[in-house]
């Protein structure tokens, strides 16, 4: 068994992953296996994005088809033989060896199943990457409603929690998350019904339900966070079908 399994689905974003995986080799001390799932479409550069995973020990499966981020994620369950699971996006580049403080934690906290470190941006500010269980207004108030509603977004965002110090998430964004890999398998991994957006909401009240997901201040990563639903149509409305699916599941909480 290893130690650690990473995770990390690809669509077309080939440049991006490669700065991802080049800094968890340079960073990370702890023995691991790495997988990338391609979720990409006659994309050109495959071939060599292939040869630079080879060169660099990686793990390359291709789905040959957009199969979305959980579904993407999930196929690390027939493979992983690990005691943690990362799930890591693209994006995401780290700049120390994130994952022995977050081992240590998880270690001496038999009760915390999955754990976020810290989230920022290139200029080192904390993302909003913690929040309060979704409801439809604060959906309605993430798109529509940031200059009127400024102090419920700051409420749902958890802006008022003492960033120094471990708490509990009952959302944490799926940027970068360190899970047992027991209990992924155990909850059967992601719901898959979610093809992209909510499926860590889903995850993340699902793991809060039989054991802790908690925010662990002690490292941080970068994470170069595109908000691509607050840009473009077409993912908007993927978020909008999938923030349907999550009230349908657990309820339609309006405040």
């Amino acid at each position: 068994m290893q130690p650690l399994s990473i995770s990390i689905v690809a669509f077309h974003d080939y440049d991006d992953i490669k700065k991802a995986i080049t800094s968890i080799v340079q960073y990370t001390s702890i023995p691991y296996e790495m997988y990338v799932f391609d979720n990409s479409v006659d994309d050109p550069q495959k071939e060599e994005f292939q040869s630079f995973l080879q060169v660099n020990h990686v793990h390359y499966v291709d789905n040959h088809e957009n199969q979305g981020f959980g579904k993407g994620h999930n196929h690390a369950l027939e493979y992983i033989d690990s005691k943690y699971h990362a799930i890591i996006n693209p994006d995401i580049v780290i700049q120390e060896d994130v994952f022995g403080p977050i081992f240590q934690y998880l270690d001496h906290h038999p009760e915390v199943g999955m754990v976020i470190p810290k989230i920022v941006d290139d200029t080192g500010h904390l993302q909003e990457a913690y929040r309060k269980e979704i409801t439809v207004f604060d959906m309605f108030t993430r798109y529509f409603g940031r200059p009127i509603f400024k102090k419920r977004i700051q409420d749902h965002t958890l802006s008022y929690m003492d960033y120094s110090k471990p708490f509990q998430v009952p959302f944490a964004q799926g940027c970068f998350l360190v899970i047992r890999t027991d209990l992924f398998r155990q909850i059967h991994g992601f719901d898959d019904r979610f093809f992209m957006y909510m499926e860590d909401a889903d995850l993340s009240k699902r793991i809060n339900q039989v054991s802790k997901v908690m925010y662990l201040p002690d490292v941080e990563v970068i994470h170069h966070w595109q908000k691509g639903s607050h840009k473009n149509k077409r993912l908007f409305k993927i978020h909008v079908q999938s923030a349907r699916k999550y009230f349908h599941k657990w309820g339609w909480k309006l405040w």
